[in-house]
């Protein structure tokens, strides 16, 4: 593990860290100064941001993760570190654990803390002083973390598996594509891809005239964290078995 954060000194993985937060700030953000009916005053205010933030994490999160995958993983493809690693007794699953508990911690950390930084953005720079609905904000930043996780579990198994990371890198942007589209399809297709989760998750819109709060979908949102797990230790067993 300490191994794991070693590596990400080497590779930029706080820069790629810090530019989700500053892209997912600004895209909420400017959703506030882009609503010619924004009232800071309205019951509903704080629903601009988590209609931004809705927009801004399947905007930008899909591409990024891809690349914290990328290249937290390429390094073992180019320096033939599954096989040092082997020699060590972590065989590849345990490897790919290991990466997925090392960058989950700091995609945990972005997540959180970009809720954090556009709540308090909101207090302070769009001057929203009506109550903040606490649940519904947790809520929709648990989910979009789940939604990131999984979405990361899939890009480090990619990544592991195909050795040309162009190729992880293009499904990433396909990724993003992907999100955005499904915030305009019914919640059954949004079920297809891992992607479309993001809309599942999604907190709030603008409905006619005004944001609008919209249910979270909760059951939806636990299957996919059931079903990404299972298929993350299914397939990094499975590279237990395999030569380095």
């Amino acid at each position: 593990m300490a191994g794991e954060f070693a590596k990400m000194r080497h590779l930029r993985i706080g820069l790629i860290a810090a530019a989700m937060v500053i892209a997912v700030v600004v895209l909420a953000l400017y959703t506030v100064v882009s609503s010619p009916g924004f009232s800071p005053d309205e019951a509903g205010a704080w629903n601009a941001l988590l209609a931004g933030m809705s927009l801004g994490i399947p905007l930008v999160s899909p591409l990024l993760l891809a690349v914290l995958a990328s290249r937290q993983t390429d390094i073992e493809h180019q320096g033939n570190g599954w096989l040092l690693q082997s020699t060590s007794g972590l065989t590849p699953g345990a490897v790919c654990r290991a990466k997925l508990i090392a960058l989950g911690s700091i995609v945990t950390a972005v997540t959180l803390g970009t809720g954090i930084i556009v709540l308090g953005a909101g207090r302070l720079l769009a001057g929203i002083r009506v109550s903040l609905p606490l649940g519904h904000w947790s809520g929709f930043i648990l989910c979009m973390l789940v939604v990131n996780l999984a979405v990361l579990a899939l890009h480090i198994l990619l990544s592991a598996k195909v050795e040309n990371q162009l190729v992880a890198l293009g499904i990433g942007a396909l990724g993003c594509v992907a999100a955005v589209f499904s915030q305009g399809l019914p919640a059954t297709l949004a079920h297809v891809t891992p992607w479309g989760y993001y809309a599942l998750a999604r907190a709030a819109d603008y409905e006619g005239d005004r944001f609008v709060a919209l249910p979270l979908s909760y059951p939806s949102i636990l299957v996919l964290a059931i079903i990404v797990g299972g298929l993350f230790l299914l397939f990094t067993h499975r590279f237990d078995r395999q030569e380095a």
